[in-house]
């Protein structure tokens, strides 16, 4: 084997918890370090070292991100309920990606994996469909109160000049619940240039969507805001470019989205994406295959895996047994930072060892090998469902003649 390939700049890595945290050593283990003189600065959002630092490491990550410019992410556990006793944890620590969006700000770009074996549920779909999430504020960074006893919940703003603004959100008769959510202009600036920058990159229409008929000046906003910016910045560009650009309804939305060939790039605020991202990854075939980016203002990129830890795979895995986990989504977020890395320091062998490693990976699958999830969605005549090692093993075979060639 020659020599390994050798980094510039340090790349922030990002441990994880449960099924995903075991791949990540499996994959760094036979798809990188036999490549790569990889150079990391390496935090433990594993929720054992979150709770043993009241959550700082979370933060610490994300200003290393900004340090940095290029991170990824192992995927994490957000707590509930049930997780503060299993883990005997201190408090319900938020998302830790909650965190991490808050403080890089930006847009989360999600593209499903697409395979030639691998047909969406979706019969009119042919191309993929990209999500862009709105990465900060709303449900995720809410304050929420339940109350216990009749009285009166305020909305209350009180500016720097003194001038106080209140609004009754309701009279309690009883208990119940509050959440105050907010957004703010340059956050929602800064999602709509990268969306509309994102959209001139890859050649794709760009479509927005909220709920502005109900939420009359929250959503609203959203939409003004987009509208501005497309008219004063962009909109000769997209038709320079002949793109379009349009709002609607994300009920009317999420009816065309159904009924189209896919294409286009599909802006979201930071709920709907959460949802919709989920939903388009499972109809092009597994949560397991789909690409994750968060892109700042300032130009950082943190890379991730758009699914969670696969607890249920653990629970196995710490018994001995052997899974079929689908690694593939935490194998494009270490072959999209380190070909970000490649570009930014200009290494062409890191970003020639990034498109080897996806290449390797889809002819894997679409050599029939692949793990169970995908396996029922697959058109290929002779299936091999593959454990998760032995499918790392199968890619690093892939890999090396790509490496050799």
């Amino acid at each position: 084997m020659s020599e390994k390939i050798k980094m510039t700049t340090l790349l922030v890595e990002i441990d994880g918890d449960e099924m995903t945290r075991v791949l990540w050593a499996m994959i760094k283990e036979k798809l990188l370090l036999p490549y790569i003189d990889l150079k990391t600065e390496y935090y433990d959002l594993g929720l054992e070292k979150r709770d043993e630092t009241n959550d700082e490491i979370t933060k610490e990550a994300a200003y290393a991100i900004k340090k940095y410019g290029v991170g990824v992410k192992c995927a994490t556990i957000t707590p509930n309920a049930q997780r503060v006793e299993e883990y005997n944890l201190k408090e319900m620590w938020k998302s830790p990606n909650g965190t991490i969006r808050a403080i890089l700000d930006g847009t989360v770009f999600r593209e499903p994996i697409m395979v030639n074996n691998i047909k969406p549920l979706v019969k009119p779909w042919e191309d993929s469909i990209i999500i862009a999430r709105h990465a900060y504020g709303d449900v995720y960074s809410a304050v929420e109160i339940q109350v216990d006893e009749p009285g009166t919940a305020e909305l209350v703003f009180t500016g720097k000049s003194g001038k106080v603004t209140k609004k009754i959100i309701n009279e309690f008769e009883g208990g119940g619940i509050l959440q105050g959510m907010h957004n703010t202009d340059t956050s929602i600036s800064s999602f709509a240039h990268s969306c509309f920058k994102y959209s001139i990159e890859r050649k794709r229409d760009l479509w927005f969507a909220t709920k502005d008929t109900i939420s009359k000046t929250y959503d609203h906003h959203f939409k003004d805001v987009f509208m501005e910016v497309f008219q004063k910045d962009y909109k000769e560009a997209f038709e320079k470019a002949g793109l379009e650009f349009f709002y609607t309804l994300i009920d009317d939305a999420i009816q065309r989205v159904i009924s189209c060939r896919g294409g286009m790039v599909w802006a979201c605020k930071n709920y709907d994406g959460d949802v919709m991202s989920d939903m388009v990854a499972r109809a092009f075939g597994s949560m397991s295959m789909m690409s994750s980016v968060l892109v700042s203002p300032e130009g950082c990129y943190e890379y991730e895996a758009a699914h969670g830890t696969v607890t249920r795979h653990y629970h196995k895995h710490l018994k001995g047994e052997k899974t079929s986990t689908n690694a593939m989504a935490t194998i494009f977020a270490w072959s999209g930072a380190l070909r970000k890395r490649g570009e930014l320091d200009e290494i062409p062998q890191l970003i020639h060892f990034a498109d080897s490693l996806e290449k390797a990976s889809i002819t894997t699958i679409e050599d029939g090998i692949m793990t169970g999830d995908m396996a029922g969605q697959c058109d290929s005549p002779n299936v091999h469902i593959a454990m998760a090692e032995e499918l790392l093993d199968e890619i690093a075979i892939r890999l090396e003649k790509e490496m050799d060639s």
